[in-house]
């Protein structure tokens, strides 16, 4: 199965910052927020949703097609990304501007306040999916992850032109977008992906109700922090599957990359929806316990011990054949 993953290419600049935001807000002084953080630390990571989650299925083998659009300086990352089992070609390097950036600062319980510089993403909306599609020998899905906005309500439409089954991931962006963009982005998605603020979000924004949304989509992935995931269709009951223990929580940024690497690779594989869902849950354990979003590595003995532990042998087994 061909999966071509369309979204943002960046580098993430992550800080840390030992207390916690909330006590440096004053409730009714919200309108005239000016506030400093001194950081403990600073790391600069690979990042960008589409680049997060193709990362993640090189690493599991499934040989993804990154699409998106970065600047003159991608050659490093490029090179790392091939190597780690990406397609890269179908990258549109810009000749004026440079790779998006991401800016982000977590607190001692997690929270995260951040800032996106789009560069050359903005370029991203001059893609055409059918010139991947020719490349590859056609597309089996196109995941319109969050990117250029002009970039995501173009690939939708050509996939519903072409064709081309596509999920829908609006992630970051939900938070800009009007109700009209959202219904425009999300109607006749094969998959629709987001968490649980983003679920409330979308129904709000578009005022369809949940069991709406369901009829506008063939399945609907909702991710449940520590919680894990469901997986909704219509007319079905609903699949719920937990997280994997996690071995240490380093750094969240990323993970919902990570379960969607999973996720999609097990779709690449044809596997169940459930056995997707936990593969997803797998990866974005991994990325938990790592600062960054590509620093962890995927030890195939490991990986399969502990998906064992967490979600039984018959589960391992059917997985065990893919993982590179």
């Amino acid at each position: 199965m061909r999966i071509a993953v369309s979204g943002s290419i960046a580098n993430d600049h992550l800080m840390t910052f030992p207390g916690r935001f909330a006590d440096q807000l004053v409730g009714d002084q919200l309108h005239t927020v000016s506030l400093s953080f001194l950081v403990d630390g600073l790391e600069v990571r690979r990042g960008g949703v589409a680049a997060n989650i193709c990362y993640g299925m090189g690493q599991l083998g499934a040989r993804p097609i990154l699409v998106g659009a970065a600047g003159q300086d991608f050659d490093e990352y490029r090179a790392w990304l091939e190597r780690h089992g990406v397609d890269c070609e179908s990258v549109r390097i810009s000749e004026m501007l440079h790779t998006a950036r991401f800016v982000c600062t977590t607190d001692a319980d997690h929270n995260q306040i951040g800032s996106f510089y789009t560069g050359a993403m903005s370029e991203a909306r001059l893609i055409e999916l059918q010139m991947v599609a020719e490349r590859v020998g056609g597309l089996d899905l196109a995941h319109i992850g969050a990117d250029d906005p002009e970039a995501m309500l173009r690939h939708t439409e050509e996939c519903r032109t072409r064709n081309i089954p596509f999920a829908a991931d609006f992630s970051q962006q939900l938070a800009r977008m009007e109700g009209d963009e959202i219904r425009l982005l999300t109607e006749g998605a094969t998959y629709l992906f987001s968490n649980e603020y983003e679920k409330a979000l979308i129904e709000s924004k578009t005022g369809w109700s949940d069991e709406e949304v369901l009829t506008k989509v063939d399945t609907r992935v909702t991710t449940l922090g520590a919680r894990g995931v469901r997986v909704e269709r219509a007319g079905q009951p609903a699949i719920e599957v937990g997280c994997p223990e996690e071995n240490a929580k380093a750094d969240p940024t990323g993970v919902g990359d990570a379960f969607r690497a999973g996720f999609l690779s097990g779709l690449s594989w044809g596997t169940s929806l459930e056995r997707a869902a936990q593969l997803g849950c797998m990866v974005a354990t991994l990325v938990i316990e790592t600062v960054g979003t590509q620093e962890y590595t995927l030890n195939r003995g490991s990986f399969i011990d502990r998906f064992t532990k967490a979600y039984g042998i018959d589960a391992a087994e059917e997985i065990r054949p893919f993982i590179r």
